[in-house]
């Protein structure tokens, strides 16, 4: 029956009728030779990635990396020669010595696409994402207006460009039961960075991320979260870190930075802020770390900068440059009583104050200080 049934007229006319109506099409005439190589070229492009896949490691001969480094573009600087494209750069300092005033200044430095004065900024204006975990929206309005003293208010707030993007915590947020703080806020950071497209990340401060950052074994997973996010999105971070109390007349070096070995080895570059023995108000500025540029800024070549506050914007003013151990040793009484007879004696060339100040590696603030106390303004 069934045999009869599969032989019968209709169904063998019905799949004739199905074959005569497939009537494939083929125009080749579409077709360029620079098509068929551009797709030879990228199965062998696939067949050589799958070879040189072996597990955790990618395996390539010198020249082929090379071909495929000239492929990307070479690193621009973000702030100087301090922070590039495409680097995790760590900034650290003591406490109070001005670490998020400079990193908000980069951060308004590049959302701008305005160079800071003494630092060469070589990228378009962008989107930055600052993560700021250390000051409250009215301790930041605060850096970034006038204050009148009278009707106890801020007026004349400096005006941020919208490509400056700040992130603070959201007190009222639920962490959900299945995670962690510290997974929820990496999930969070993740998420700010896909849903805005910022390509420069600023956080401020790295304790926030990890608990104990100075121990290894939580440096080690923090730094490894930050190169994945940066190697995922294409980004540039700047990490801004701590130091514990250290002897002040001794140089910067890596060992200064909480959990100094992992966190120096996973970043890219790194560079410090010192305080300046000689006048409270100068900081200075020194390379750590760098693979994009020579040490430039070392103990012998230090930026020189005051913190000042012109009108409505709390920043670093660059002053020039010296050497580290002007600002770490101790001044005698006799080392005072020339400075104040230097400054003195500029003043009478008819020299301003800011002119002094760079020229014997002061503040002006300190300069008319001296003056001051020397009856001589």
């Amino acid at each position: 029956m069934e045999n009869n049934q599969l032989n019968s007229p209709n169904i063998s006319q019905k799949r004739q009728g199905e074959v005569n109506n497939i009537k494939p099409v083929f125009n080749f005439g579409n077709i360029s030779i620079e098509d068929i190589k551009s797709e030879v070229k990228q199965l062998l492009k696939q067949g050589n990635e799958a070879k040189e896949s072996k597990g955790l490691f990618t395996v390539k001969t010198a020249s082929r990396w090379i071909e495929q480094a000239k492929t990307r573009p070479i690193p621009q600087m973000l702030f100087g020669e301090f922070w590039f494209e495409g680097e995790l750069c760590i900034l650290f300092a003591d406490t109070n010595l001005g670490k998020s005033i400079l990193a908000v200044q980069i951060g308004n430095s590049i959302s701008k696409g305005e160079q800071i004065q003494g630092f060469k900024l070589e990228t378009s204006k962008q989107p930055i994402l600052y993560f700021d975990f250390e000051l409250t929206e009215k301790q930041f309005e605060g850096r970034y207006s006038v204050k009148n003293e009278i009707e106890k208010r801020y007026e004349q707030h400096y005006t941020f460009d919208e490509n400056f993007i700040r992130v603070e915590i959201n007190p009222e947020a639920t962490i959900p039961e299945a995670q962690t703080f510290e997974d929820y806020l990496n999930h969070s950071l993740e998420r700010s960075i896909t849903e805005t497209g910022a390509k420069v990340l600023i956080i401020d401060n790295l304790t926030y991320l990890k608990n104990e950052t100075e121990k290894a074994k939580d440096a080690l997973p923090l730094m490894k979260h930050l190169k994945a996010l940066k190697n995922k999105y294409g980004l540039s971070i700047l990490a801004l870190a701590h130091t514990p109390k250290r002897d002040l007349s001794k140089p910067i070096t890596r060992n200064d930075l909480q959990g100094s070995k992992m966190l120096i080895n996973f970043c890219d570059s790194s560079f410090s802020i010192g305080e300046s023995h000689s006048d409270k108000n100068l900081r200075y500025l020194k390379q750590i770390k760098q693979r994009n540029t020579e040490q430039i800024y070392d103990g012998e070549n230090v930026c020189v900068c005051q913190i000042d506050k012109p009108l409505n914007f709390l920043l670093f003013e660059f002053v020039n440059f010296g050497k580290e151990f002007e600002h770490l040793k101790l001044h005698t009484e006799k080392d005072k009583e020339n400075l104040n007879d230097k400054v003195s004696e500029l003043k009478q060339q008819g020299r301003s104050f800011r002119e002094i100040g760079a020229e014997l590696g002061i503040s002006h603030m300190k300069v008319s200080r001296i003056l001051k106390d020397c009856n001589t303004l």
